[in-house]
């Protein structure tokens, strides 16, 4: 499982840049959990402050309200990790984290965390870069949760989520309307008659948990 989590860290880009030896050793201070399908992770308002590192699996970074009507703020996959803000900081957690399937994750504490990077202060900035991209992508998501409708909302969450290939945009392992409902902050009957209707119209091809994007969508619905 050591090898794992420092595969794991090497996908993160700015861990990647750092020598074997030195991510060996933060691997070293990881431990590894797997959460089931539908686990949550990470409460809104928790007091934890570790770091997850994820290694196989898929997960949502969502908020809620009283009411608990719930908005998806990110959706994370190996490569990636969350908790990070718990690291340089002493707030309760700001968001809850689920897992879409069958996740792994390797779990650094912070005090281990922050004994290692005490030996590294170069990662730092690192960090703070990556921090800044990830408030940049939450503000322009909050911008369009505010400003665009729900039909301008889910076209923009499927072409963020599209690769290109052949020409054409695809989104493998594509959300369910649930999902993307929450995504988009919308209900499912909303996504499941703009779906249909995007289908109808040539706009969209859906074959299992892909989705390709045949043509451009109209701007307006």
């Amino acid at each position: 499982m050591h090898q794992e989590i420092f595969l794991g860290l090497k996908k993160i880009p700015f861990f990647s840049k750092l020598p074997d030896e030195t991510l060996h050793t933060l691997a070293g201070k990881a431990k590894s959990f797997i959460f089931p399908k539908q686990a949550i992770i990470i409460s809104e308002g928790d007091d934890s402050s570790s770091l997850y590192i994820i290694l196989s699996g898929k997960v949502r970074v969502f908020s809620s309200d009283e009411k608990n009507r719930e908005v998806t703020l990110l959706v994370q996959e190996p490569g990636s990790y969350f908790g990070e803000l718990a690291l340089i900081g002493n707030e309760p957690r700001s968001a809850s984290v689920e897992a879409l399937e069958k996740t792994v994750c390797g779990i650094i504490s912070k005090s281990d965390f922050k004994h290692w990077l005490a030996g590294h202060p170069d990662v730092a900035l690192g960090l703070l870069c990556d921090l800044s991209d990830k408030i940049r992508h939450l503000t322009e998501k909050v911008k369009q949760l505010a400003l665009a409708n729900v039909y301008e909302r889910t076209i923009k969450v499927l072409q963020d989520m599209a690769v290109k290939e052949n020409g054409i945009f695809v989104v493998h392992n594509k959300p369910t309307q649930q999902e993307l409902a929450s995504m988009v902050g919308s209900s499912r009957e909303m996504i499941n008659k703009i779906m249909r209707e995007l289908t109808k119209g040539g706009y969209i091809a859906i074959k299992g948990k892909t989705l390709r994007i045949e043509n451009k969508p109209p701007d307006s619905w």
